[in-house]
């Protein structure tokens, strides 16, 4: 697969580069190191994807990704980051991006990753240590309860089915949502879905379609 890669460390640089080479699934068509840089290239080297990182200067990695994705939406973009803030994972998968790796993954897991994001579109971010449920649960100030709300909620089930599924009331489920979503400062099922797959608390299979 033919791939470019932008990233203005250019330690970092070497080490992506060196990772990829080394993995031989892919041909590196470019190097950015400046946000301006990246249009450009991808116009001229026409790669199948391509790896940003998050902070570019000039212009930034989440403005780059919305561009990209409108004048080149053939591109696969991956976003790679140090950062691992839930709203900037969420924010570059609302925009787009097929994949968010986080660079502390060891580089022999690198080139795996990025396939895995770019052929199964995981939408949680790779190389991201594992939490347990009860520390996720803990950190955003839910219950068990409202976790397993959240769980019923991410897997499509309706607040009657829930209702059933818990042995409790749908007016208690209600209360239940309006909790979780004032807890995590979203307002719909869809964010309280994605806000699950990207803790980890439900997989990419069970959550609705």
């Amino acid at each position: 697969m033919k791939i470019l890669i932008a990233d203005d460390h250019s330690l970092m640089l070497a080490g992506v580069k060196q990772a990829l080479e080394n993995d031989h699934g892919f041909e590196i068509v470019g190097e950015a190191g400046t946000g301006p840089e990246v249009m450009p290239l991808i116009k001229r080297r026409s790669p199948e994807i391509v790896l940003l990182d998050l902070r570019m200067p000039g212009i930034d990695g989440l403005s780059l990704l919305q561009r990209i994705r409108v004048e080149h939406p053939e591109v696969k973009v991956v976003m790679c980051s140090v950062s691992t803030d839930p709203d900037q994972i969420q924010a570059a998968f609302k925009r787009g991006a097929a994949g968010y790796i986080l660079k502390t993954i060891n580089p022999l897991d690198l080139g795996s990753a990025i396939r895995q994001a770019v052929e199964g579109t995981a939408f949680h971010a790779l190389g991201l240590p594992a939490m347990t449920e009860e520390t996720v649960a803990k950190t955003a100030g839910l219950t068990d309860r409202e976790i397993e709300i959240v769980k019923a909620v991410s897997m499509g089930l309706s607040n009657k089915a829930i209702a059933a599924e818990l042995w409790v009331t749908v007016q208690t489920v209600k209360f239940h949502l309006t909790s979780i979503y004032r807890k995590l400062g979203i307002s719909n099922r869809t964010e309280a879905a994605n806000w699950a797959l990207v803790k980890g608390i439900v997989t990419e299979q069970q959550v609705a379609s």
